[in-house]
């Protein structure tokens, strides 16, 4: 009866080790919850910035307005009849 009595502490000293140490156990759980948050965020910004990212080829892909704005301000480019203004500041 004594011997039983101590495998039985064994085996439950044995799952009790896995529960809190082992593969699985609720630190790694925790730890795993914790970087599924970290990604969610990650991911909440990475939607955002292709939603931004769509509207801009939508807009120079359908609009002459954006690819105008684009030329302008990438290039530097003006349409015929403009004046070229370009102000320095000598501070």
């Amino acid at each position: 009866m004594r011997w039983l009595l101590i495998l039985l502490f064994i085996i439950f000293a044995g799952l009790q080790y896995r529960l809190w140490f082992g593969t699985g156990s609720w630190a790694d759980i925790t730890a795993l919850e914790r970087k599924l948050a970290e990604q969610k965020v990650i991911n909440q910004s990475l939607v955002e910035r292709n939603a931004v990212l769509e509207k801009e080829v939508y807009g120079l892909k359908n609009g002459l307005d954006a690819i105008e704005e684009r030329a302008r301000s990438e290039l530097g480019l003006i349409k015929k009849d403009e004046t070229f203004y370009l102000f320095l500041n000598n501070k």
